[in-house]
């Protein structure tokens, strides 16, 4: 069985940092690409950031370009988004899936409206 689940959020002033960890289980981790998508109160989810081991893509979305690194541990299968300069506009549920990973966006693979319990991440002074 696929199992994702995500931890690492918490609350922290604007500029400060967290990082995520998107833990792994059930299938075969080089295979495929993760992603890391995030749902902001009263708005739509969006997908944020991708990285495919296959194909040595990254994607980051332009709202958080340049101030998120996403990063694969192999010893712990986990995929990391380390993130920085917080701003308040990212708070957000964050939520990492499988996906596909393109230089321009990313699609996650299950259509499904099944989510995993993702984890908070509140940025505020």
């Amino acid at each position: 069985e696929v199992q994702l689940a995500e931890s690492g959020g918490g609350l922290v002033q604007p500029g400060g940092s967290l990082r995520l960890s998107c833990a792994t289980s059930g299938f075969t981790f080089d295979d495929y690409a993760i992603g890391w998508f995030r749902q902001a109160p009263g708005k739509e989810r969006e997908g944020v950031s991708c990285i495919s081991q296959t194909n040595d893509i990254t994607y980051y979305s332009d709202s958080i370009k340049d101030r998120f690194t996403i990063s694969i541990d192999r010893t712990r299968n986990t995929v990391d988004l380390q993130m920085n300069n917080l701003k308040p506009e990212d708070t957000a549920v964050y939520y990492c899936a499988l996906t596909v990973c393109f230089r321009s966006g990313l699609v996650r693979l299950d259509a499904s409206d099944a989510w995993g319990q993702g984890t908070l991440v509140t940025v505020s002074s």
